[in-house]
């Protein structure tokens, strides 16, 4: 496939920074459970794989016919921050490979700033990434709508044909993709399952790779095929 210059690279933040989603499923099915709507995080898994904490509540909602309290998503956070400070790890390698890539960066999640901030400073990596940190919360429609990743090319003054976003969910991958942003795909988070690549590139991901040390040469190819083309 061929590529254009990439001025600026997008990070997810659940399973692309962070090794967070198996801990963030866990927390998400014990409050879902305990509001009557029984589900593993398994499930949660399979279901709201980077989807926004509101978008999966109005998915539950339509579901069952009724309205989940209002704070939940409140209720949600606190239990996977509490999850956070005793179990929360970097994705391997993922500062290194930050550090070795000589591009402005930023920060895309469907996680709220709250849990993305605490995730981040857990992880030890918030100050390679502040203060471009940006939530699904700031836009009216999260992934796999292209609004949160076109809020931060905006926001970065970048245009997004000059992104390059890395994710590691189908509805992140989609999200990139309508953006019209180029789009590698993380499959080495420990919530990923066999196959996971390939849906991953079958939503849109350009390439896919499961170890951080990757990623600095697969940029500098980006980067060579563009000034190539």
């Amino acid at each position: 496939m061929s590529f254009v210059p990439i001025d600026l690279i997008i990070f997810d933040c659940d399973g692309v920074l962070v090794d967070s989603e198996v801990i963030s499923c866990r927390a998400h099915a014990d409050v879902l459970t305990r509001h009557g709507y029984p589900i593993t995080s398994e499930q949660v898994l399979v279901r709201f794989l980077g989807v926004s904490e509101k978008d999966a509540r109005r998915m539950v909602e339509q579901e069952i016919g009724r309205s989940l309290p209002d704070d939940l998503e409140s209720q949600v956070n606190a239990a996977t921050l509490q999850f956070y400070a005793s179990d929360l790890q970097p994705i391997t390698h993922v500062a290194a490979a930050i550090a070795a890539i000589d591009l402005p960066r930023c920060v895309a999640s469907s996680g709220t700033p709250d849990k993305i901030h605490h995730g981040l400073t857990c992880a030890g990596l918030h100050d390679l990434l502040a203060p471009h940190i940006f939530s699904a919360s700031q836009v009216a429609r999260g992934k796999p709508a292209p609004d949160l990743f076109l809020f931060a090319a905006a926001q970065m003054k970048v245009a997004p044909e000059r992104c390059l976003v890395i994710e590691d969910s189908v509805p992140g991958v989609t999200g990139a993709h309508a953006a019209g942003m180029t789009v590698l795909g993380f499959h080495g988070g420990s919530h990923c399952p066999p196959g996971h690549a390939e849906r991953l590139r079958a939503a849109g991901a350009g390439l896919t790779f499961d170890d951080m040390r990757q990623l600095p040469e697969l940029v500098r190819r980006i980067g060579a095929d563009a000034l190539a083309g």
